[in-house]
């Protein structure tokens, strides 16, 4: 059994962290939000008053934090939590951020002491739920091996892509594909429509032929294609709009570091900066609704 902190305690955070427990390790967990921290305590986990609390005397901090400027604010605060971990412990940041951000960290973690990896994941909250996220990891070896027990606790999947930040990276080119594939398969359906085709007609056709993706079959823009769909639902989300326009903003935010012109990316972000505008909450498939206006 290890000791884990673990920063972060919301919709992915929590049931990751029951995921630990339920592996037989020790959790304390802290969230800044009152009602996050008290549906965390009703699934069994340890609630402590700070991150440096959670962190103390941890063999292992785990941080699920929206934004870079979050995981700047905790991880790199002075005499922050890389203060509190034992000696030699393991920081696993399973935030989706900014590279520059997550490069950051490991230099901080590996000055302290620590060992480090950047862990962001894909699977939502279902993944999260079943134990069967995907996670893309960045950072050494040796961290990778400490992080084992962790990783095979909360996930199915683990890709090694890299040192430091690569596991951001790689993340950030993986949520590009999707918004962009999202947005040309919702192009696709209003086109097809407007020609006098039946959603059906062109998800036959789609779905057997050289335009399948994966997109298609888990983001269908239209309802009454596949079962469960979120369109099905009136698009409440499976993933919201706001959090794939996020992940779409730090690609291009990684672009712009690498001196690469995302033209495709960057009309995707264009048509989900709109469909946030509208409504973020709703499903990433709802994309539909900003292409499907009449001009």
């Amino acid at each position: 059994m290890s000791v884990f902190g673990f920063v972060g305690l919301g919709n992915m955070g929590r049931p990751m962290a029951e995921n630990l427990i339920k592996a037989g390790h020790e959790v304390r967990g802290f969230d800044v939000v009152a009602e996050i921290r008290d549906a965390a305590a009703a699934a069994g986990i340890t609630i402590v008053g700070s991150a440096n609390e959670a962190a103390h005397g941890a063999d292992v901090l785990v941080t699920m934090l929206p934004k870079g400027e979050h995981v700047r604010a905790v991880l790199l605060a002075q005499d922050g939590p890389f203060a509190q971990l034992k000696p030699g412990g393991l920081v696993l940041d399973c935030s989706s951020i900014d590279v520059v951000t997550s490069r950051d960290v490991h230099a901080a973690a590996t000055e302290a002491g620590l060992l480090v990896l950047d862990a962001p994941v894909s699977g939502g909250v279902s993944g999260a739920t079943a134990g069967t996220l995907t996670f893309m990891v960045g950072g050494s070896d040796a961290a990778l091996e400490a992080a084992g027990p962790a990783l095979d606790a909360m996930g199915s999947k683990i890709f090694h892509v890299g040192g430091a930040g690569a596991g951001q990276a790689v993340k950030a080119c993986n949520q590009m594909v999707v918004g962009a594939a999202l947005a040309a398969t919702a192009e696709a359906f209003v086109l097809a429509e407007r020609l006098g085709l039946t959603p059906q007609s062109l998800f036959d056709v789609l779905s057997t032929s050289s335009g399948n993706t994966w997109v298609l079959h888990n983001f269908t823009p239209r309802p009454g294609l596949v079962e469960g769909s979120a369109a099905d639902n009136g698009y409440k989300a499976k993933f919201a709009a706001a959090l794939l326009n996020k992940d779409l903003g730090l690609a291009l935010s990684a672009a712009d570091s690498a001196g690469v012109e995302l033209v495709v990316g960057s009309s995707a972000k264009a048509q989900f900066d709109k469909l946030v505008e509208h409504d973020g909450s709703l499903d990433s498939s709802a994309v539909v609704k900003v292409v499907d206006v009449k001009n």
